[in-house]
């Protein structure tokens, strides 16, 4: 059948079972948008307030649903608006393609109005881009990079198109979606029985889970590979949830702003099973003294990643939930009950805690666990309420705390939490943010009262950039620059101004009463939290140390 451009697009997105689409029209898209229209019994847009929310949103609706999210924009700054959001999901291995329409063919290359380089500025951010110049190439190209976007490790996927190709006409032949089989071709017998012989030689290994375990939906292979290993985990950021936070093996978070459990007993271990991580430097901290006293197995989808930033004994290369099947099949039962024992005591010597007394970022987390009973979706901005959350909320299934990790990413959060809203109507979704961080999308707000999504937004509001802030205090002589910010905004009356209930809470019992009347809200409620300026995030591990040199307030006394 004969079709537009548009129509085309539109066809494709069908096929590929996009069920939502996050944007914002201006000249270039046009075309698109009027096809939107027309399918908007098929197709949900949500209209963010800035491109930069749609790419969030896109985000966020992909991490919490494993599909692949889709955002739009048109030409110029539409476009380069959405370069954060794309940045943002490269360095995390999110799917996600982004659409964006052009000037026509004949006006590229001469600065037109609204023109600009999308696919040149987003080649370092993305798996693939593409411009499409002929639309005999459009169906063929947005299939292959929803193919890409989603196949091996995941990732963004940019396609460009010129106005002028999405009015032409062109042939169309409907065709059923791909979906990508997973890595396996690069599972080799030798690396298989290699990890099976480290792993029956180990007296105290360690098992270290990051996001390929959640992004491979290995959940239920790694239980069972941890029981039969008899090891504790620890995990990292992206890979919260991947394996239940509640169980008794799980010893917190490794790093920078890790447990003492995690960063001592890695530091201990005699073999550290690296299952899905890519060993970022906020991870490792001194590289040269990271798991000094164990051998290293890496397991990977991306052989890019063995032997990046540390080298590994031995590494399988392939899709975690395939590796750790396999491995399941062939690997004993051992028993560590005196490994496992000492790590405990580790815990019981050196718990997490926040203050006794008063509204702080642990507090509000652990009330937030209490009331949801762990079954909230969690979003989070960057920063000190963002370390909270991962240290007090405990995850116990994947998918479920949506995160900037790799960009760290400010403003992510709010267009994450409309996104992941939007994919699971079923779910509390509620977006932890300091207010530094709610400043830079708060207008994603007025998005989410249009939607009907009724999000929580929880502000931790210390009135200061407080991640900065702690390294100011700590390593930069109290020179507070910059970091203050004591403008007097009432979020409270912006909030309402945005047409969403606004609540205060600067008691324990404000709070608690308060998430219970959001958590009850039919539409987004906004609580305003405010906490002490000098609060910290303990333990924590200086730039350059070790991480088995993490510190606590009680240590700098």
């Amino acid at each position: 059948m004969q079709l537009t451009g548009s129509q085309i697009i539109i066809e494709c997105l069908k096929e590929q079972g996009v069920d939502t689409v996050f944007g914002y029209p201006g000249g270039a898209i046009l075309n698109v948008y009027d096809e939107l229209y027309k399918h908007q019994d098929e197709i949900r847009h949500i209209l963010t307030s800035h491109e930069q929310g749609a790419s969030h949103a896109a985000d966020g609706y992909a991490r919490s649903t494993g599909k692949v999210g889709v955002c739009m924009a048109t030409s110029g700054p539409g476009a380069t608006n959405l370069v954060t959001g794309i940045a943002t999901a490269y360095m995390d291995s999110v799917p996600l393609v982004a659409i964006t329409c052009n000037v026509g063919v004949p006006l590229l290359g001469k600065d037109s109005f609204q023109e600009v380089d999308i696919a040149g500025i987003t080649t370092p951010i993305t798996k693939h881009n593409f411009i499409i110049k002929d639309i005999e190439k459009l169906a063929p190209t947005i299939r292959r990079a929803f193919a890409i976007a989603a196949k091996g490790r995941p990732g963004p996927v940019l396609v460009d198109i010129p106005k002028d190709v999405t009015a032409q006409n062109c042939e169309y032949t409907p065709q059923e979606a791909e979906h990508p089989a997973r890595s396996t071709e690069g599972i080799r017998e030798e690396d298989l029985s290699e990890a099976v012989n480290m792993i029956a030689a180990s007296k105290r290994p360690y098992v270290f889970v990051g996001g390929g375990a959640v992004i491979s939906g290995a959940s239920r292979e790694l239980k069972e590979f941890v029981e039969k290993t008899d090891a504790p985990v620890c995990d990292t950021l992206m890979g919260k949830g991947a394996f239940d936070g509640t169980d008794e093996r799980y010893t917190g978070m490794l790093g920078m702003h890790g447990t003492k459990t995690s960063n001592f007993g890695v530091s201990e271990c005699d073999l550290l099973i690296a299952v899905g991580v890519r060993f970022s430097d906020r991870v490792i901290g001194n590289a040269s003294k990271f798991a000094e006293q164990a051998k290293i197995l890496q397991i990977d989808i991306d052989p890019a990643e063995i032997n990046k930033n540390i080298v590994v004994d031995t590494s399988i290369i392939g899709d975690v939930k395939e590796v750790l099947t396999r491995l399941n099949e062939r690997i004993g039962q051992s028993d560590h009950k005196e490994w496992l024992a000492h790590l405990a005591e580790f815990t019981r010597t050196y718990p997490l805690k926040g203050k006794e007394t008063g509204l702080s970022g642990p507090f509000l987390i652990d009330t937030v666990y209490r009331q949801t009973k762990g079954d909230a979706l969690i979003v989070t901005e960057v920063g000190q309420h963002q370390m909270w959350a991962a240290q007090f909320y405990r995850f116990k299934s994947p998918r479920t705390l949506l995160t900037s990790g790799g960009l760290g990413t400010m403003g992510y959060g709010l267009g994450a939490a409309i996104g992941a809203q939007a994919a699971n109507p079923g779910k509390k979704v509620i977006n932890i943010a300091g207010d530094g961080c709610f400043r830079m999308n708060m207008n994603e707000i007025a998005t989410a009262v249009r939607q009907k999504l009724p999000i929580v937004e929880i502000i931790v509001n210390n009135h200061v950039l407080g991640m900065v802030r702690q390294w100011q205090d700590l390593f930069y002589g109290k020179r507070y620059s910059a970091t203050v910010l004591d403008d007097g905004m009432d979020y409270v009356k912006l909030a309402e101004a945005m047409g969403a209930k606004g609540l205060r809470a600067v008691t324990r019992e404000e709070f608690e009463e308060a998430l219970e009347t959001a958590l009850n809200a039919d539409g987004p409620v906004v609580i305003d939290c405010v906490v002490g300026c000098d609060d910290k995030v303990w333990p924590m591990v200086a730039p350059g140390a070790a991480i088995r040199e993490a510190f606590t307030e009680e240590d700098l006394k």
